[in-house]
């Protein structure tokens, strides 16, 4: 399936092998136009995983519950971070998909709240790999999934920033995102390290890590999980949660 507001990370497999090895997988602090960042990256065929809630229907909420659940099977989070909007009761906002599993469904409510900056877009892993793709694409196309997280607004369309962003723009907060490199070998998971308004996260995005296609996962409540770097954010109770897993 080839569409131009999809892009398709090769290698369609979910475990480390041939085409990227752990090696690849990390975080590392930059400094891009003055601001800093911290800019996580594997390549498309790492263990690339969405988590909400418990067996028990309760939301996993932190960084520690998803690691004890890992260890049941002798797996651990290289690096993780919050991954969509939600609601109070931490149930996403708009479609999240498990395991093939949807647990709910595609909004394609306008107004409204970052979510509602249309276009907003998904994150999503499947057969063909890791893909960011606008909502209404995504609905049209159907494709089938194994995780997806919807989110808003598209920081990056096609090559061009959401036109609705303004680099004068005066709401900065501390935000996060995901984007796959032009040529598909690369997901970047960023998150800021002071404030920035969308237009320069949005940037950063296409200019320093050149992704035709980005999106924003959510501002103010965004953590980071870097064991690697003993990094683990404090902040409220999270909703969706994105990592890349291994075995320990």
């Amino acid at each position: 399936m080839k569409h131009p507001s999809i892009f398709i990370a090769l290698c369609g497999l979910f475990v480390l092998s041939a085409c990227g090895s752990a090696s690849a997988i990390g975080c590392e602090r930059v400094t891009y136009l003055a601001n800093d960042y911290t800019i996580c990256s594997a390549p498309p065929d790492a263990d690339i995983r969405l988590f909400l809630n418990r067996e028990n229907g309760n939301p996993l909420a932190s960084f520690e519950a998803v690691n004890a659940r890992l260890a049941k099977t002798d797996e651990q989070l290289l690096f993780a971070m919050n991954a969509g909007m939600y609601h109070e009761d931490r149930s996403p906002v708009g479609l999240y998909v498990e395991e093939g599993t949807q647990q709910t469904s595609i909004n394609l409510a306008t107004g409204g709240g970052n979510f509602g900056l249309v276009p907003n877009g998904v994150f999503y892993i499947g057969e063909g790999g890791a893909a960011v793709a606008e909502t209404s694409v995504f609905a049209e196309t159907a494709p089938d999934v194994i995780y997806a997280t919807q989110s808003g607004p598209m920081l990056v369309i096609n090559g061009a920033l959401h036109p609705k962003f303004n680099a004068d723009g005066t709401s900065k907060k501390r935000r996060n995102g995901v984007g796959i490199s032009e040529d598909g070998t690369t997901i970047y998971f960023a998150i800021t390290e002071q404030p920035v308004n969308f237009h320069t996260f949005a940037s950063l995005f296409r200019d320093h890590l050149q992704t035709p296609n980005a999106l924003f996962l959510d501002g103010t409540i965004s953590r980071l999980y870097d064991p690697a770097n003993n990094r683990n954010d404090p902040g409220l109770a999270m909703g969706p949660i994105v990592g890349i897993v291994a075995p320990k």
